[in-house]
């Protein structure tokens, strides 16, 4: 398995072109099915994830080719509506399949889809909003078998604003006969992104953003040539390792509006950050200060998905923080490897005290999911001395070549990849 070696303690400078958005591009690619014909996505990232889901599509009979950061895919050969086992298992995002092969095909049979594990992840809340446009279903096991001769618009109101039912519904919703209505609607940037593509592709799409989505139906689709949004996290990301190894950097291409809770924390650490457009600055010369209260929630409250990062640096910080997870109950899991660093932290049911420390200490750690994995990189950068970090195949689910990202920003980072045994 793959490992990173980090040399720690030197600041981060530099400028970076944030990545297209994982987030973004993943239902947007399944909601490419939706229509007949060639469609091209731009500034698409380089990852696993991105990589399975074409690889599901191919194994529908889809054409795709990923050229530079460019998808290139054509629709028109796809033969069949069932998703393999083998590669939904590989990552959760496939489930976002569900809604445009039901809406194409009239039926379609999936798993349950694979992912990190951060915690309870049902899909109950798709399952439901597809039975309200008609849709019958059936589970065997482990396997989902969906059929509608027709889908048909209805009034749906989601018990969680959950980003995937949300999306899985309004992909369904838009070949189906009348209207539908999503109350209770998750309001991130990226279901805000995937409406923008439908409506390029011609559905009736008003809404989303706010937490009431209103979906005409129509009675076809055609291919489009779109441009996926920057990648919110993964700039929060370098943000965040800009303030904790006290460094400069000049992040590009970005959507700060995007990233305003994030930028509210920081701002309290002591964080210095400046924003022109697209391009969002930020520096900390000096130790970070505490941070009493962190609560993540659904957007536009503070993501989940930076919950680990921010942990880093308030471990840093002058002072005790407190950081809630409210959204994954299995999401805490790095605080014994940041521990096994030299980190001050307490775990109480959902909610992590942290009585910052004036430096960490290199160590090999062990990444736990995606966003952990990111923590634990930024980690390595602060800390004093040499940290490795394994099973970084979680890492590369979401960042497109980490150790590359972070060298132009002058961090000491290398991938070690073990030769095979003969």
């Amino acid at each position: 398995m793959d490992k990173l070696v980090i040399e720690g303690g030197k600041p981060l400078s530099g400028s970076i072109v944030i990545q297209g958005a994982k987030n973004a591009a993943l239902p947007i690619l399944a909601a490419c099915m939706l229509a007949e014909g060639t469609l091209t996505i731009e500034h698409v990232p380089r990852l696993r994830d991105i990589e399975v889901m074409l690889n599901i599509l191919r194994e529908l009979g889809c054409r795709a080719e990923h050229v530079g950061d460019t998808v290139i895919l054509n629709t028109e050969t796809a033969h069949t509506s069932h998703v393999p086992e083998s590669l939904m298992g590989q990552m959760r995002s496939s489930i976002f399949l569900m809604g445009p092969l039901l809406a194409r095909f009239g039926e379609t049979q999936v798993y349950q889809p694979g992912g990190c594990a951060i915690g309870e992840r049902k899909i109950d809340l798709h399952l439901e909003g597809l039975k309200a446009l008609g849709a019958e279903i059936e589970e065997i096991g482990n396997r989902i078998i969906c059929r509608a001769d027709q889908l048909q618009g209805a009034d749906i109101h989601l018990a969680f604003p959950s980003v995937g039912a949300t999306e899985n519904i309004m992909m369904a919703a838009v070949l189906a006969e009348g209207r539908t209505t999503i109350s209770n609607a998750a309001r991130e940037p990226e279901i805000q992104d995937l409406q923008k593509f439908l409506n390029a592709m011609g559905a009736k799409i008003m809404g989303a953003g706010t937490d009431t989505i209103t979906i005409e139906g129509v009675q076809s689709l055609t291919p489009c040539t779109y441009q996926v949004i920057p990648d919110r996290i993964v700039a929060g990301t370098i943000m965040v390792a800009a303030a904790a190894t006290r460094g400069q950097v000049t992040l590009l291409n970005t959507n700060p509006a995007h990233l305003s809770s994030l930028i509210h924390v920081l701002r309290r650490a002591g964080v210095q950050i400046a924003v022109d457009g697209d391009i969002i600055k930020v520096g900390c010369p000096g130790r970070p200060r505490a941070v009493e209260r962190v609560v993540t929630a659904p957007y536009p409250a503070f993501p989940t998905d930076l919950q680990s990062q921010v942990m880093v640096l308030l471990a840093l910080a002058d002072g005790v923080s407190i950081l809630k997870e409210t959204i994954f109950e299995g999401r805490l899991k790095h605080v014994d490897e940041l521990t096994r660093m030299g980190a001050d932290i307490r775990v109480d049911m959902n909610a992590a005290f942290i009585r910052g420390v004036p430096r960490l200490y290199g160590a090999t750690v062990e990444a736990t999911d995606l966003r952990a994995g990111a923590a634990l990189v930024i980690a390595g950068l602060a800390a004093q001395g040499k940290t490795i970090v394994e099973q970084i195949h979680h890492i590369d689910r979401g960042y497109d070549c980490i150790e590359t990202m972070l060298g132009r920003l002058g961090a000491r980072i290398s991938r070690y990849s073990p030769v095979p045994k003969s």
